[in-house]
């Protein structure tokens, strides 16, 4: 908590893959409910919605934007496997982290 009882903020570093696995978007935001609303909804036009992006199958919580980024810039540097092993390690299921969000 900070001065005056608000919350301390956030910042997340995500993955979403489309229904089949095969494609995958890394994203970082301050507000990772919200963001998720925003793919699921298709708010934007975007990749993740022309690819049908939007289950959420790992995140990273942060607390400097920089420090988000940063490993946001690393993961997308990665191969896709290594991604998938970073992903099964605390889903190996890959099931949608955000369903009871909704």
């Amino acid at each position: 908590m900070t001065k005056g009882g608000d919350m301390e903020k956030h910042f997340y570093v995500y993955i979403l893959l489309n229904k089949l696995h095969t494609v995958s978007y890394i994203g970082v935001t301050s507000s990772l409910q919200k963001r998720l609303w925003q793919h699921h909804e298709k708010i934007v036009e975007s990749f993740t919605q022309k690819y049908r992006i939007n289950k959420l199958v790992y995140f990273e919580t942060y607390d400097t934007p920089l420090e988000a980024i940063a490993r946001e810039k690393q993961l997308k540097r990665w191969s896709r496997s290594k991604k998938i092993v970073l992903i099964k390690t605390i889903n190996p299921t890959f099931r949608d982290l955000s369903e009871d969000w909704r």
